[in-house]
């Protein structure tokens, strides 16, 4: 703190308008410095990852449930699925504040939260390049780590251009079929506004399914048309999530199926669009295309 000219008896004789702008700017240095929060629960995977990325891990007090990475965050007290949250539950850790993946809910426990008094920060939950960046520097600002954010954001837009240009060079991009589930025979595929049409762009591939938005349910004839060169599925994320595509017939009789081109890649890593991202996408992007594109170090 800087020395202050403000006086015991400076006060006893007056406060002048001089007197009281010397008072104000011996606590000029201190405006401003909130302290950091230091018991944060953490709502989503990528919100879980950057914390720990940023090195502000050791003041998490609560996760959800598909905060699976790193490891040691599936240590910590557990609030349950993003998406099912309880109101009750978040606040019966003493947060000093909620960081919480847009999407969360449902509404009235958000809502619950909001009116309890402790900060609530929503973190957008976009698939872009962009998005990631603004996902990781909401984190880290919220937290107080702004330049820690700034510099994760960088390598990882960077990683991604690098990976973008060594893709422009392919000749031809592959035709990607992403299966999310497989129930009674009947597989479930990505469309766009999905992280898995988000992913597949990242990595070079052509989504077969960008006509259709979201999740939806393939027929015999949908599948024979669409005639994907790759099939990608989750592993990791049920036993729905990780059955044999080609036990469909119709998957079976596309070039994919014939060719048994099958990719199969953790979920929280191939979709939680948080600071594992670009490598994700280039460990996609070499299983796709093996002989032009090397793994993530």
């Amino acid at each position: 703190m800087p020395e202050c000219p403000f006086t015991f008896r400076a006060y006893r004789s007056a406060l002048t308008c001089a007197t009281l702008a010397a008072l104000l700017a011996c606590f000029a240095p201190l405006a401003g410095h909130a302290a950091e929060p230091s018991r944060i629960v953490a709502v989503g995977g990528a919100v879980s990852e950057t914390l720990y990325a940023i090195g502000a891990d050791d003041r998490i007090a609560g996760v959800d449930s598909t905060s699976l990475y790193p490891p040691q965050a599936q240590a910590k007290p557990n609030v349950g699925y993003m998406r099912a949250l309880s109101a009750e539950g978040v606040l019966a850790l003493s947060p000093d504040l909620i960081l919480i993946e847009d999407g969360s809910g449902p509404p009235d426990a958000l809502a619950l939260m909001k009116a309890s008094g402790v900060p609530v920060v929503s973190v957008p939950s976009g698939h872009g390049a962009e998005e990631l960046a603004e996902k990781i520097e909401t984190v880290a600002k919220a937290v107080g780590k702004d330049a820690a954010g700034e510099a994760l954001a960088q390598t990882v837009e960077a990683k991604l251009a690098r990976l973008q240009a060594e893709l422009a060079k392919l000749p031809a991009h592959k035709r990607v079929l992403f299966v999310l589930s497989v129930v009674d025979g009947q597989a479930r595929g990505a469309g766009t506004d999905t992280a898995a049409d988000a992913m597949i762009r990242l990595a070079g591939g052509d989504n077969v399914l960008a006509g259709v938005k979201g999740y939806k349910a393939l027929s015999a004839e949908a599948a024979a048309t669409l005639a994907p060169d790759v099939i990608v599925m989750m592993t990791g994320a049920g036993p729905q999530h990780d059955a044999d595509p080609f036990a469909v017939p119709a998957l079976k009789a596309t070039p994919a199926g014939k060719a048994g081109a099958l990719i199969r890649m953790d979920g929280a890593y191939l979709l939680g669009f948080g600071p594992r991202t670009a490598d994700a996408a280039r460990d996609f992007a070499a299983k796709l295309y093996p002989s032009a594109i090397e793994s993530a170090p």
